[in-house]
């Protein structure tokens, strides 16, 4: 009996069958799944693990697509365990120097607790139990805590076991948990008398540890909303609150390791400036670890806390699986030049931080994966892209096409319209679309753009927002959701859009400077671009462009090619074309207070947009604050806020203008 349990309302239609039937023929082994958009690769991919009976690890090339990934699968496999690993930073400066204008820029980060909790369920729930699939974007290949450390340093308690209020708190404390008797927050623990409550970062309900005397009388799950007893239990296991943890004896060694180093690098230091820098900033960090038991950027050390030689990789999300699991890497056409990128990118700016003094070399062992190390993973490999990649095709031992959707739903009719009028042509377009009851989204090549051309949109009373890199990984989903909604009717992006975000209920696809060869316009780009609009019957997709390139050339006959398949088959097996319907569900809620504020209800929003307004008095001070306020409004992803005292500030401006 397999360990996952696939709740689907539907079997597998189209292409899925003969797809499902292939990929599983070809485990374990390196599989292609090539899936044009729309034909259900994510539940094709169900299907697979339903059939496996080993962990799963899903990498999605960023947050957004992870996260819906996450929703996705979180309703496939409801009786099973789906976690969410991604970077945990909704700020992240990393520490560099650069030497031709001698700035040195120390590492700044705001790290986001709830997504932080969440890695550390996924890497619980791995060594808990096996039926565990794991949603993760890229930066998992960074370094981690060792495995071997999480298991082995695990607090078993049970009932009756002899151990004394004092000792139970130095040992929570000791595996990174933090005493709080007011806020309960995950990590934390609270004391009252001889009950100890400790807020376990992979459990929804909190343990309430009893004591009676120097013995443990009871241990109980209790409800974190209103502190009902929800099991008994007889023993459990509370793993670390965080991922970087250590013994005593290892923290002795690294100390030790750590100034070997250092005696033994600063003769090569040549310079005497950069020899002092280094030792003065290695003796302050030893000083640290030994009073408090850590420093700042304590992870330049891991090399030294985790004992492994120069020639080992560090640990990562990787090897809290076991031996055998089955790796999942949608949209692997960005992935995988994403994985070879990263080591690179961080070894060129640890160079400079070792050269000038301000780091040992063992800080450059602090590092992603490389390539070479990740693929030692890939024993039993699917990698998912509509539009695979050379690595992709050279080493897979089998390729699976599966082109046929199960809605019925071909690929969209693609029209070209000239450069000339194309603004005015784009909003006509959109609100024709709007008013058709569907949702647009317009292309663009910049940021700026992106910005400048949303701004313009709402001026002609389209509900409009932007979507580009700049804004954090919450703000990202809650703007495509928002659109699902309706709550806008037109979203302006760069490249954000593009792969494995899905959004049936847009129906119009504008791709302006669709003739700049470029890699955003490209063959393998634009047709995921066009594939935005494959799940909709009325889509369709217009290129705004003076000239046919190459690549829009064979992105159109490759477009041409599935759409004919997709008619044959329909007209053969007597099927009507359908639009994809998905209900709207967050998939991860209270990331951020910003997301509740989002969503507040229209009324609260208007009470809140008055309350903004003072009394009437010096009109050129009202709109320079209502600039401000505007802007404040916008960057929280207040927009309707934002609208209410755009309003206003128009009025102010039209009554001056008239007087």
């Amino acid at each position: 009996m397999s360990l996952f349990k696939l709740h689907t309302p539907f079997p597998p239609a189209g292409s899925q069958p003969e797809a499902i039937k292939e990929l599983l023929k070809g485990r374990p082994g390196t599989s292609t799944l090539l899936g044009v958009t729309g034909s259900g690769k994510t539940y094709t991919i169900a299907n697979v693990i339903a059939k496996q009976n080993k962990p799963v690890l899903i990498l999605a090339p960023n947050k957004t697509l992870a996260a819906q990934l996450y929703e996705e699968f979180s309703q496939f496999f409801p009786e099973n365990k789906v976690c969410y690993f991604v970077s945990y930073y909704d700020y992240y400066q990393p520490e560099s120097y650069m030497p031709a204008q001698d700035i040195y820029i120390p590492k700044e980060t705001k790290v986001n607790s709830e997504i932080e909790r969440l890695r550390v369920e996924a890497t619980a729930s791995l060594i808990n139990r096996q039926d565990t699939i794991v949603i993760a974007s890229v930066s998992c290949i960074y370094s981690l805590g060792n495995p071997n450390d999480y298991r082995d340093l695990a607090l078993s308690l049970s009932v009756g076991q002899k151990i004394s209020r004092s000792e139970l708190l130095q040992q929570l404390i000791f595996i990174q948990y933090t005493r709080n008797d007011i806020e309960q927050a995950s990590g934390k623990f609270s004391v009252i008398g001889n009950t100890v409550e400790v807020h376990l970062p992979y459990q929804k309900d909190k343990l309430r540890i009893e004591l009676f005397g120097d013995e443990i009388e009871g241990l109980l799950w209790v409800s974190k909303h209103n502190n009902t007893v929800m099991r008994e239990l007889d023993n459990t296991v509370i793993f670390p609150a965080r991922h970087f943890v250590t013994t005593q004896e290892r923290k002795d060694a690294a100390m030790e390791s750590i100034q070997t180093e250092l005696d033994e690098w600063l003769p090569q230091v040549k310079n005497p400036l950069y020899r002092e820098r280094i030792k003065q900033r290695v003796s302050h960090d030893l000083e640290m670890i030994e009073q408090a038991g850590y420093c700042s950027g304590i992870e330049n050390y891991s090399v030294h806390f985790d004992g492994r030689t120069k020639d080992g990789h560090p640990y990562s999300l990787f090897d809290f699986f076991p031996d055998d699991f089955l790796l999942v890497i949608d949209e692997s056409h960005m992935a995988i030049p994403q994985l070879k990128g990263m080591y690179a990118g961080d070894q060129a700016r640890k160079k400079s931080l070792v050269e000038f003094g301000f780091r040992l070399p063992s800080a450059k062992e602090n590092r992603p994966l490389q390539f070479s190390e990740i693929e030692k993973y890939f024993k039993d490999v699917i990698f998912v892209s509509a539009t695979p990649g050379d690595y992709e095709l050279q080493h897979s031992d089998q390729f699976v096409e599966q082109i046929i959707r199960p809605t019925g739903l071909v690929d969209p009719a693609i029209e070209i319209h000239g450069r000339s009028g194309q603004i005015t042509h784009l909003i006509e377009s959109i609100k024709k679309t709007t008013a058709a009851g569907y949702r647009s989204l317009v292309m663009v090549m910049t940021k700026k753009l992106a910005e400048e051309l949303a701004r313009y949109l709402e001026e002609q009373q389209i509900k409009v927002c932007y979507l580009h890199s700049d804004l954090k990984t919450p703000q990202r989903t809650e703007l495509l959701q928002k659109l699902r909604l309706g709550t806008f009717d037109c979203l302006v992006g760069v490249n954000l859009l593009r792969e494995g975000i899905d959004l049936p209920e847009v129906a119009l696809v504008a791709i302006m400077d669709a003739d700049l060869e470029s890699f955003l316009r490209d063959k393998r780009s634009l047709i995921q671009i066009i594939g935005r609009a494959a799940r909709n019957t009325d889509a369709k997709v217009i290129l705004y462009a003076d000239r046919i390139t190459g690549s829009m050339a064979a992105a159109m006959e490759e477009t041409h090619r599935r759409r004919t398949l997709q008619q044959e088959y329909n007209a053969t097996h007597n099927i009507t074309p359908q639009t994809v319907k998905r209900d709207v569900i967050k998939s991860i809620v209270n990331i951020q207070e910003l997301i509740a504020q989002a969503s507040k209800s229209k009324k609260q929003k208007r009470q809140e947009a008055e309350s903004l307004q003072i009394e009437t008095g010096n009109i050129a001070e009202r709109i320079i604050q209502l600039e401000e306020q505007m802007q404040q409004a916008a960057e929280r992803l207040d927009f309707e806020t934002a609208i209410a005292l755009r309003a206003e500030w128009q009025r102010l401006k039209n009554s001056i203008t008239h007087k």
